[in-house]
């Protein structure tokens, strides 16, 4: 604990200002127990105020606009896999500029499916603006997403977009609109 209260006369704010940073946790310490849940299909509504209203989250298969949408990705996982979950992760924290970061989570994913167990190496990349997550990206294998900016032939990535957009809206569909389910 700092002894700010120790501190000589006029300094008081500047010795305050130390006390909050040591005692304030990183902006990915309050994401990450979300994202944990988020992935190991036992999310909660309160798990997605991490995200900012306009939020996206984009994968290979799909990419969601909005929280409702981002909901309705994750709450289908457990309409597909019997288990999912995030088995091992490290985690790399950047501020880019004041109140904005780019959190890296290196992780390992487990998932049951028809009975089958799949690992993947994932790398989770959320950028963040003041504690809300803005873009969630989910790349496997480490690889980087295609769509419309990454993939050189236009009418490829416009494609691939459409297909992701495709994906997304029937899941969306599917689970009630990002309804959240009932307890």
């Amino acid at each position: 604990m700092c002894a700010c209260e120790d501190t000589p006369k006029g300094m008081e704010d500047q010795a305050r200002e130390v006390c909050d940073n040591k005692s304030s946790k990183s902006v990915s310490d309050y994401i990450l127990p979300h994202i944990l849940n988020l992935y190991a299909s036992r999310a909660m509504p309160k798990d997605f105020e991490i995200y900012a209203p306009d939020a996206t989250f984009e994968d290979p298969l799909m990419c969601a606009h909005g929280v409702k949408q981002i909901k309705s990705a994750f709450y289908s996982l457990a309409k597909v896999f019997s288990e999912s979950r995030i088995v091992d992760y490290s985690i790399t924290e950047n501020e880019t500029s004041p109140g904005k970061t780019e959190i890296l989570i290196d992780n390992k994913q487990y998932y049951k499916f028809l009975g089958k167990d799949i690992d993947m190496i994932s790398l989770i990349k959320l950028y963040t603006e003041d504690g809300k997550v803005v873009r969630h990206e989910d790349r496997w294998d480490k690889k980087p997403l295609w769509n419309r900016e990454s993939v050189k032939t236009p009418l490829v990535g416009h494609i691939i977009d459409a297909t992701k957009r495709a994906s997304m809206l029937a899941t969306h569909a599917l689970m009630r609109f990002g309804k959240d389910p009932s307890t």
